[in-house]
């Protein structure tokens, strides 16, 4: 339930792979209303979009488009996926509306968690760094689910650990993103900036102030260069 929920935040679409390749090959006993991602039909839709959603999770700036759009998909998807694994607990339509509300609050900080680190990582001037997390949270999705299959506990122990990181980062994530929106503000919202000031005008000018609105750590003195 915690598995599917945390794995479908940062891929809704791998976990449905991953979940219904396991149940339709015999690997788990998927729960009644789980046992649907095992229709080809499911899995031919999931393996399309997660084909889409690979070549998307590439590109700087798509990616982040991408993951504003998945807000209103990953997060339902993940609360649906775990009130569906809560079957599993025999325990009635409680257990179910427990797992809705676990389900979503987990699929939304892990969605929150991976979009926020996204727009961090779009303000890197390479794409090497986009691509390696992009691979990196596919793999752990797969090992994630595998992990909350096999050695439930040691998941459960993985995702304390996981909530707490995520605690700790969340506000230096969001001073981050609301420098990333003010750099863009004052990207397409100034045309000329005074020479007086930066030694520059135009587009040498803009683009000085936007960098050091998002490297604010390298101030005027600082003999760091900042990014080309």
């Amino acid at each position: 339930m915690l598995g599917a929920a945390w794995a479908s935040g940062i891929n809704l679409y791998a976990a449905i792979l991953v979940l219904g390749w396991m149940g339709g090959a015999g690997h788990i006993d998927l729960p009644p209303d789980l046992q649907v991602l095992s229709n080809p039909v499911v899995m031919l839709a999931a393996g399309g979009m997660y084909a889409v959603e690979f070549l998307a999770d590439k590109i700087p700036g798509v990616d982040t488009g991408w993951d504003a759009l998945h807000t209103f998909i990953r997060i339902p998807g993940g609360a649906m996926m775990a009130a569906g694994a809560a079957q599993g607990l025999d325990m009635g339509q409680a257990s179910q509306l427990v797992a809705l509300l676990l389900g979503g609050g987990i699929a939304t900080t892990s969605h929150v968690a991976k979009s926020g680190s996204r727009v961090l990582i779009n303000t890197s001037p390479e794409p090497f760094s986009n691509w390696g997390a992009s691979v990196a949270e596919d793999i752990s999705v797969v090992a994630g689910l595998w992990t909350a299959l096999n050695h439930p506990w040691l998941f459960v122990v993985l995702l304390v650990l996981f909530l707490l990181l995520v605690a700790w980062l969340l506000p230096r994530i969001w001073r981050a993103i609301r420098r990333a929106i003010h750099a863009v503000g004052r990207w397409f919202g100034r045309d000329d900036t005074d020479p007086a000031t930066t030694g520059h005008t135009g587009f040498p000018a803009r683009r000085e102030e936007v960098l050091r609105d998002l490297y604010p750590d390298n101030g005027p003195n600082d003999e760091r260069e900042l990014p080309r």
